[in-house]
């Protein structure tokens, strides 16, 4: 269940959206200066200890910001499958309630034919967003591969179903950094849900209720 959810992460959360161009702090975004970058916060400021940033150019600074985006989102969307996914166990109207147990296990118990809708769902999610963001193979430089397109910002892939979006560019960066923030404590998160629950066996809940 948790990963039918994630799955969704790949066309972008509801705060995926383009930066606004209009103040002073968007220029920067644009010109994708590390420092400027929306997720840096004080005290700590721009947190980049193995020192990637330094040696990135522009282009693969922008590919970082994709996928920190990417696993954040999908890492969000993990988190509550996993709580709702073993909360609803036995009870759901998915697969006549048979799923259960631990959220690690969920995928093993569902029908064959449930990985063939998921590996289809999944490459049309990639697809989407491989057009959206990157330039034709054919044409990028051989050294240049994984090239994002120039207009493109990263995570920005149109999708604002609740029409979230800020006008403001102030507004628009706490926005971005408020994503940024959640997103990074969701991987940690996910991380840690998948290690408790190879360690003992136990669902989440589980272990928080023992």
């Amino acid at each position: 269940m948790k990963i039918a959810a994630s799955l969704i992460a790949l066309f972008g959360s509801a705060a995926a959206f383009a930066p606004a161009k209009s103040a002073n702090k968007a220029t920067s975004l644009n010109a994708f200066v590390a420092e400027d970058l929306p997720g840096a916060l004080a005290p700590v400021g721009f947190f980049d200890p193995l020192g990637f940033a330094e040696k990135a150019d522009e282009a693969t600074m922008k590919r970082y910001r994709e996928a920190e985006l990417t696993h954040g989102r999908v890492a969000m969307l993990a988190v509550v499958g996993f709580l709702v996914g073993e909360k609803v166990e036995g009870s759901s109207f998915l697969f006549d309630a048979q799923v259960s147990g631990p959220a690690i296990t969920h995928l093993t118990q569902v029908p064959t034919i449930f990985w063939g809708i998921l590996a289809i769902a999944i490459g049309a999610a990639e697809i989407k967003r491989a057009e959206t963001g990157w330039v034709e193979p054919e044409n990028v430089p051989v050294s240049k591969p994984g090239l994002l397109r120039e207009e493109y910002y990263p995570g920005d892939l149109g999708f604002d179903p609740l029409g979230l979006k800020p006008d403001d560019a102030e507004e628009m960066f706490t926005m971005q950094t408020k994503e940024l923030q959640n997103g990074r404590v969701a991987m940690l998160a996910a991380a840690g849900f998948l290690a408790q629950e190879l360690v003992n066996g136990k669902g989440i809940i589980e272990n928080l209720l023992a």
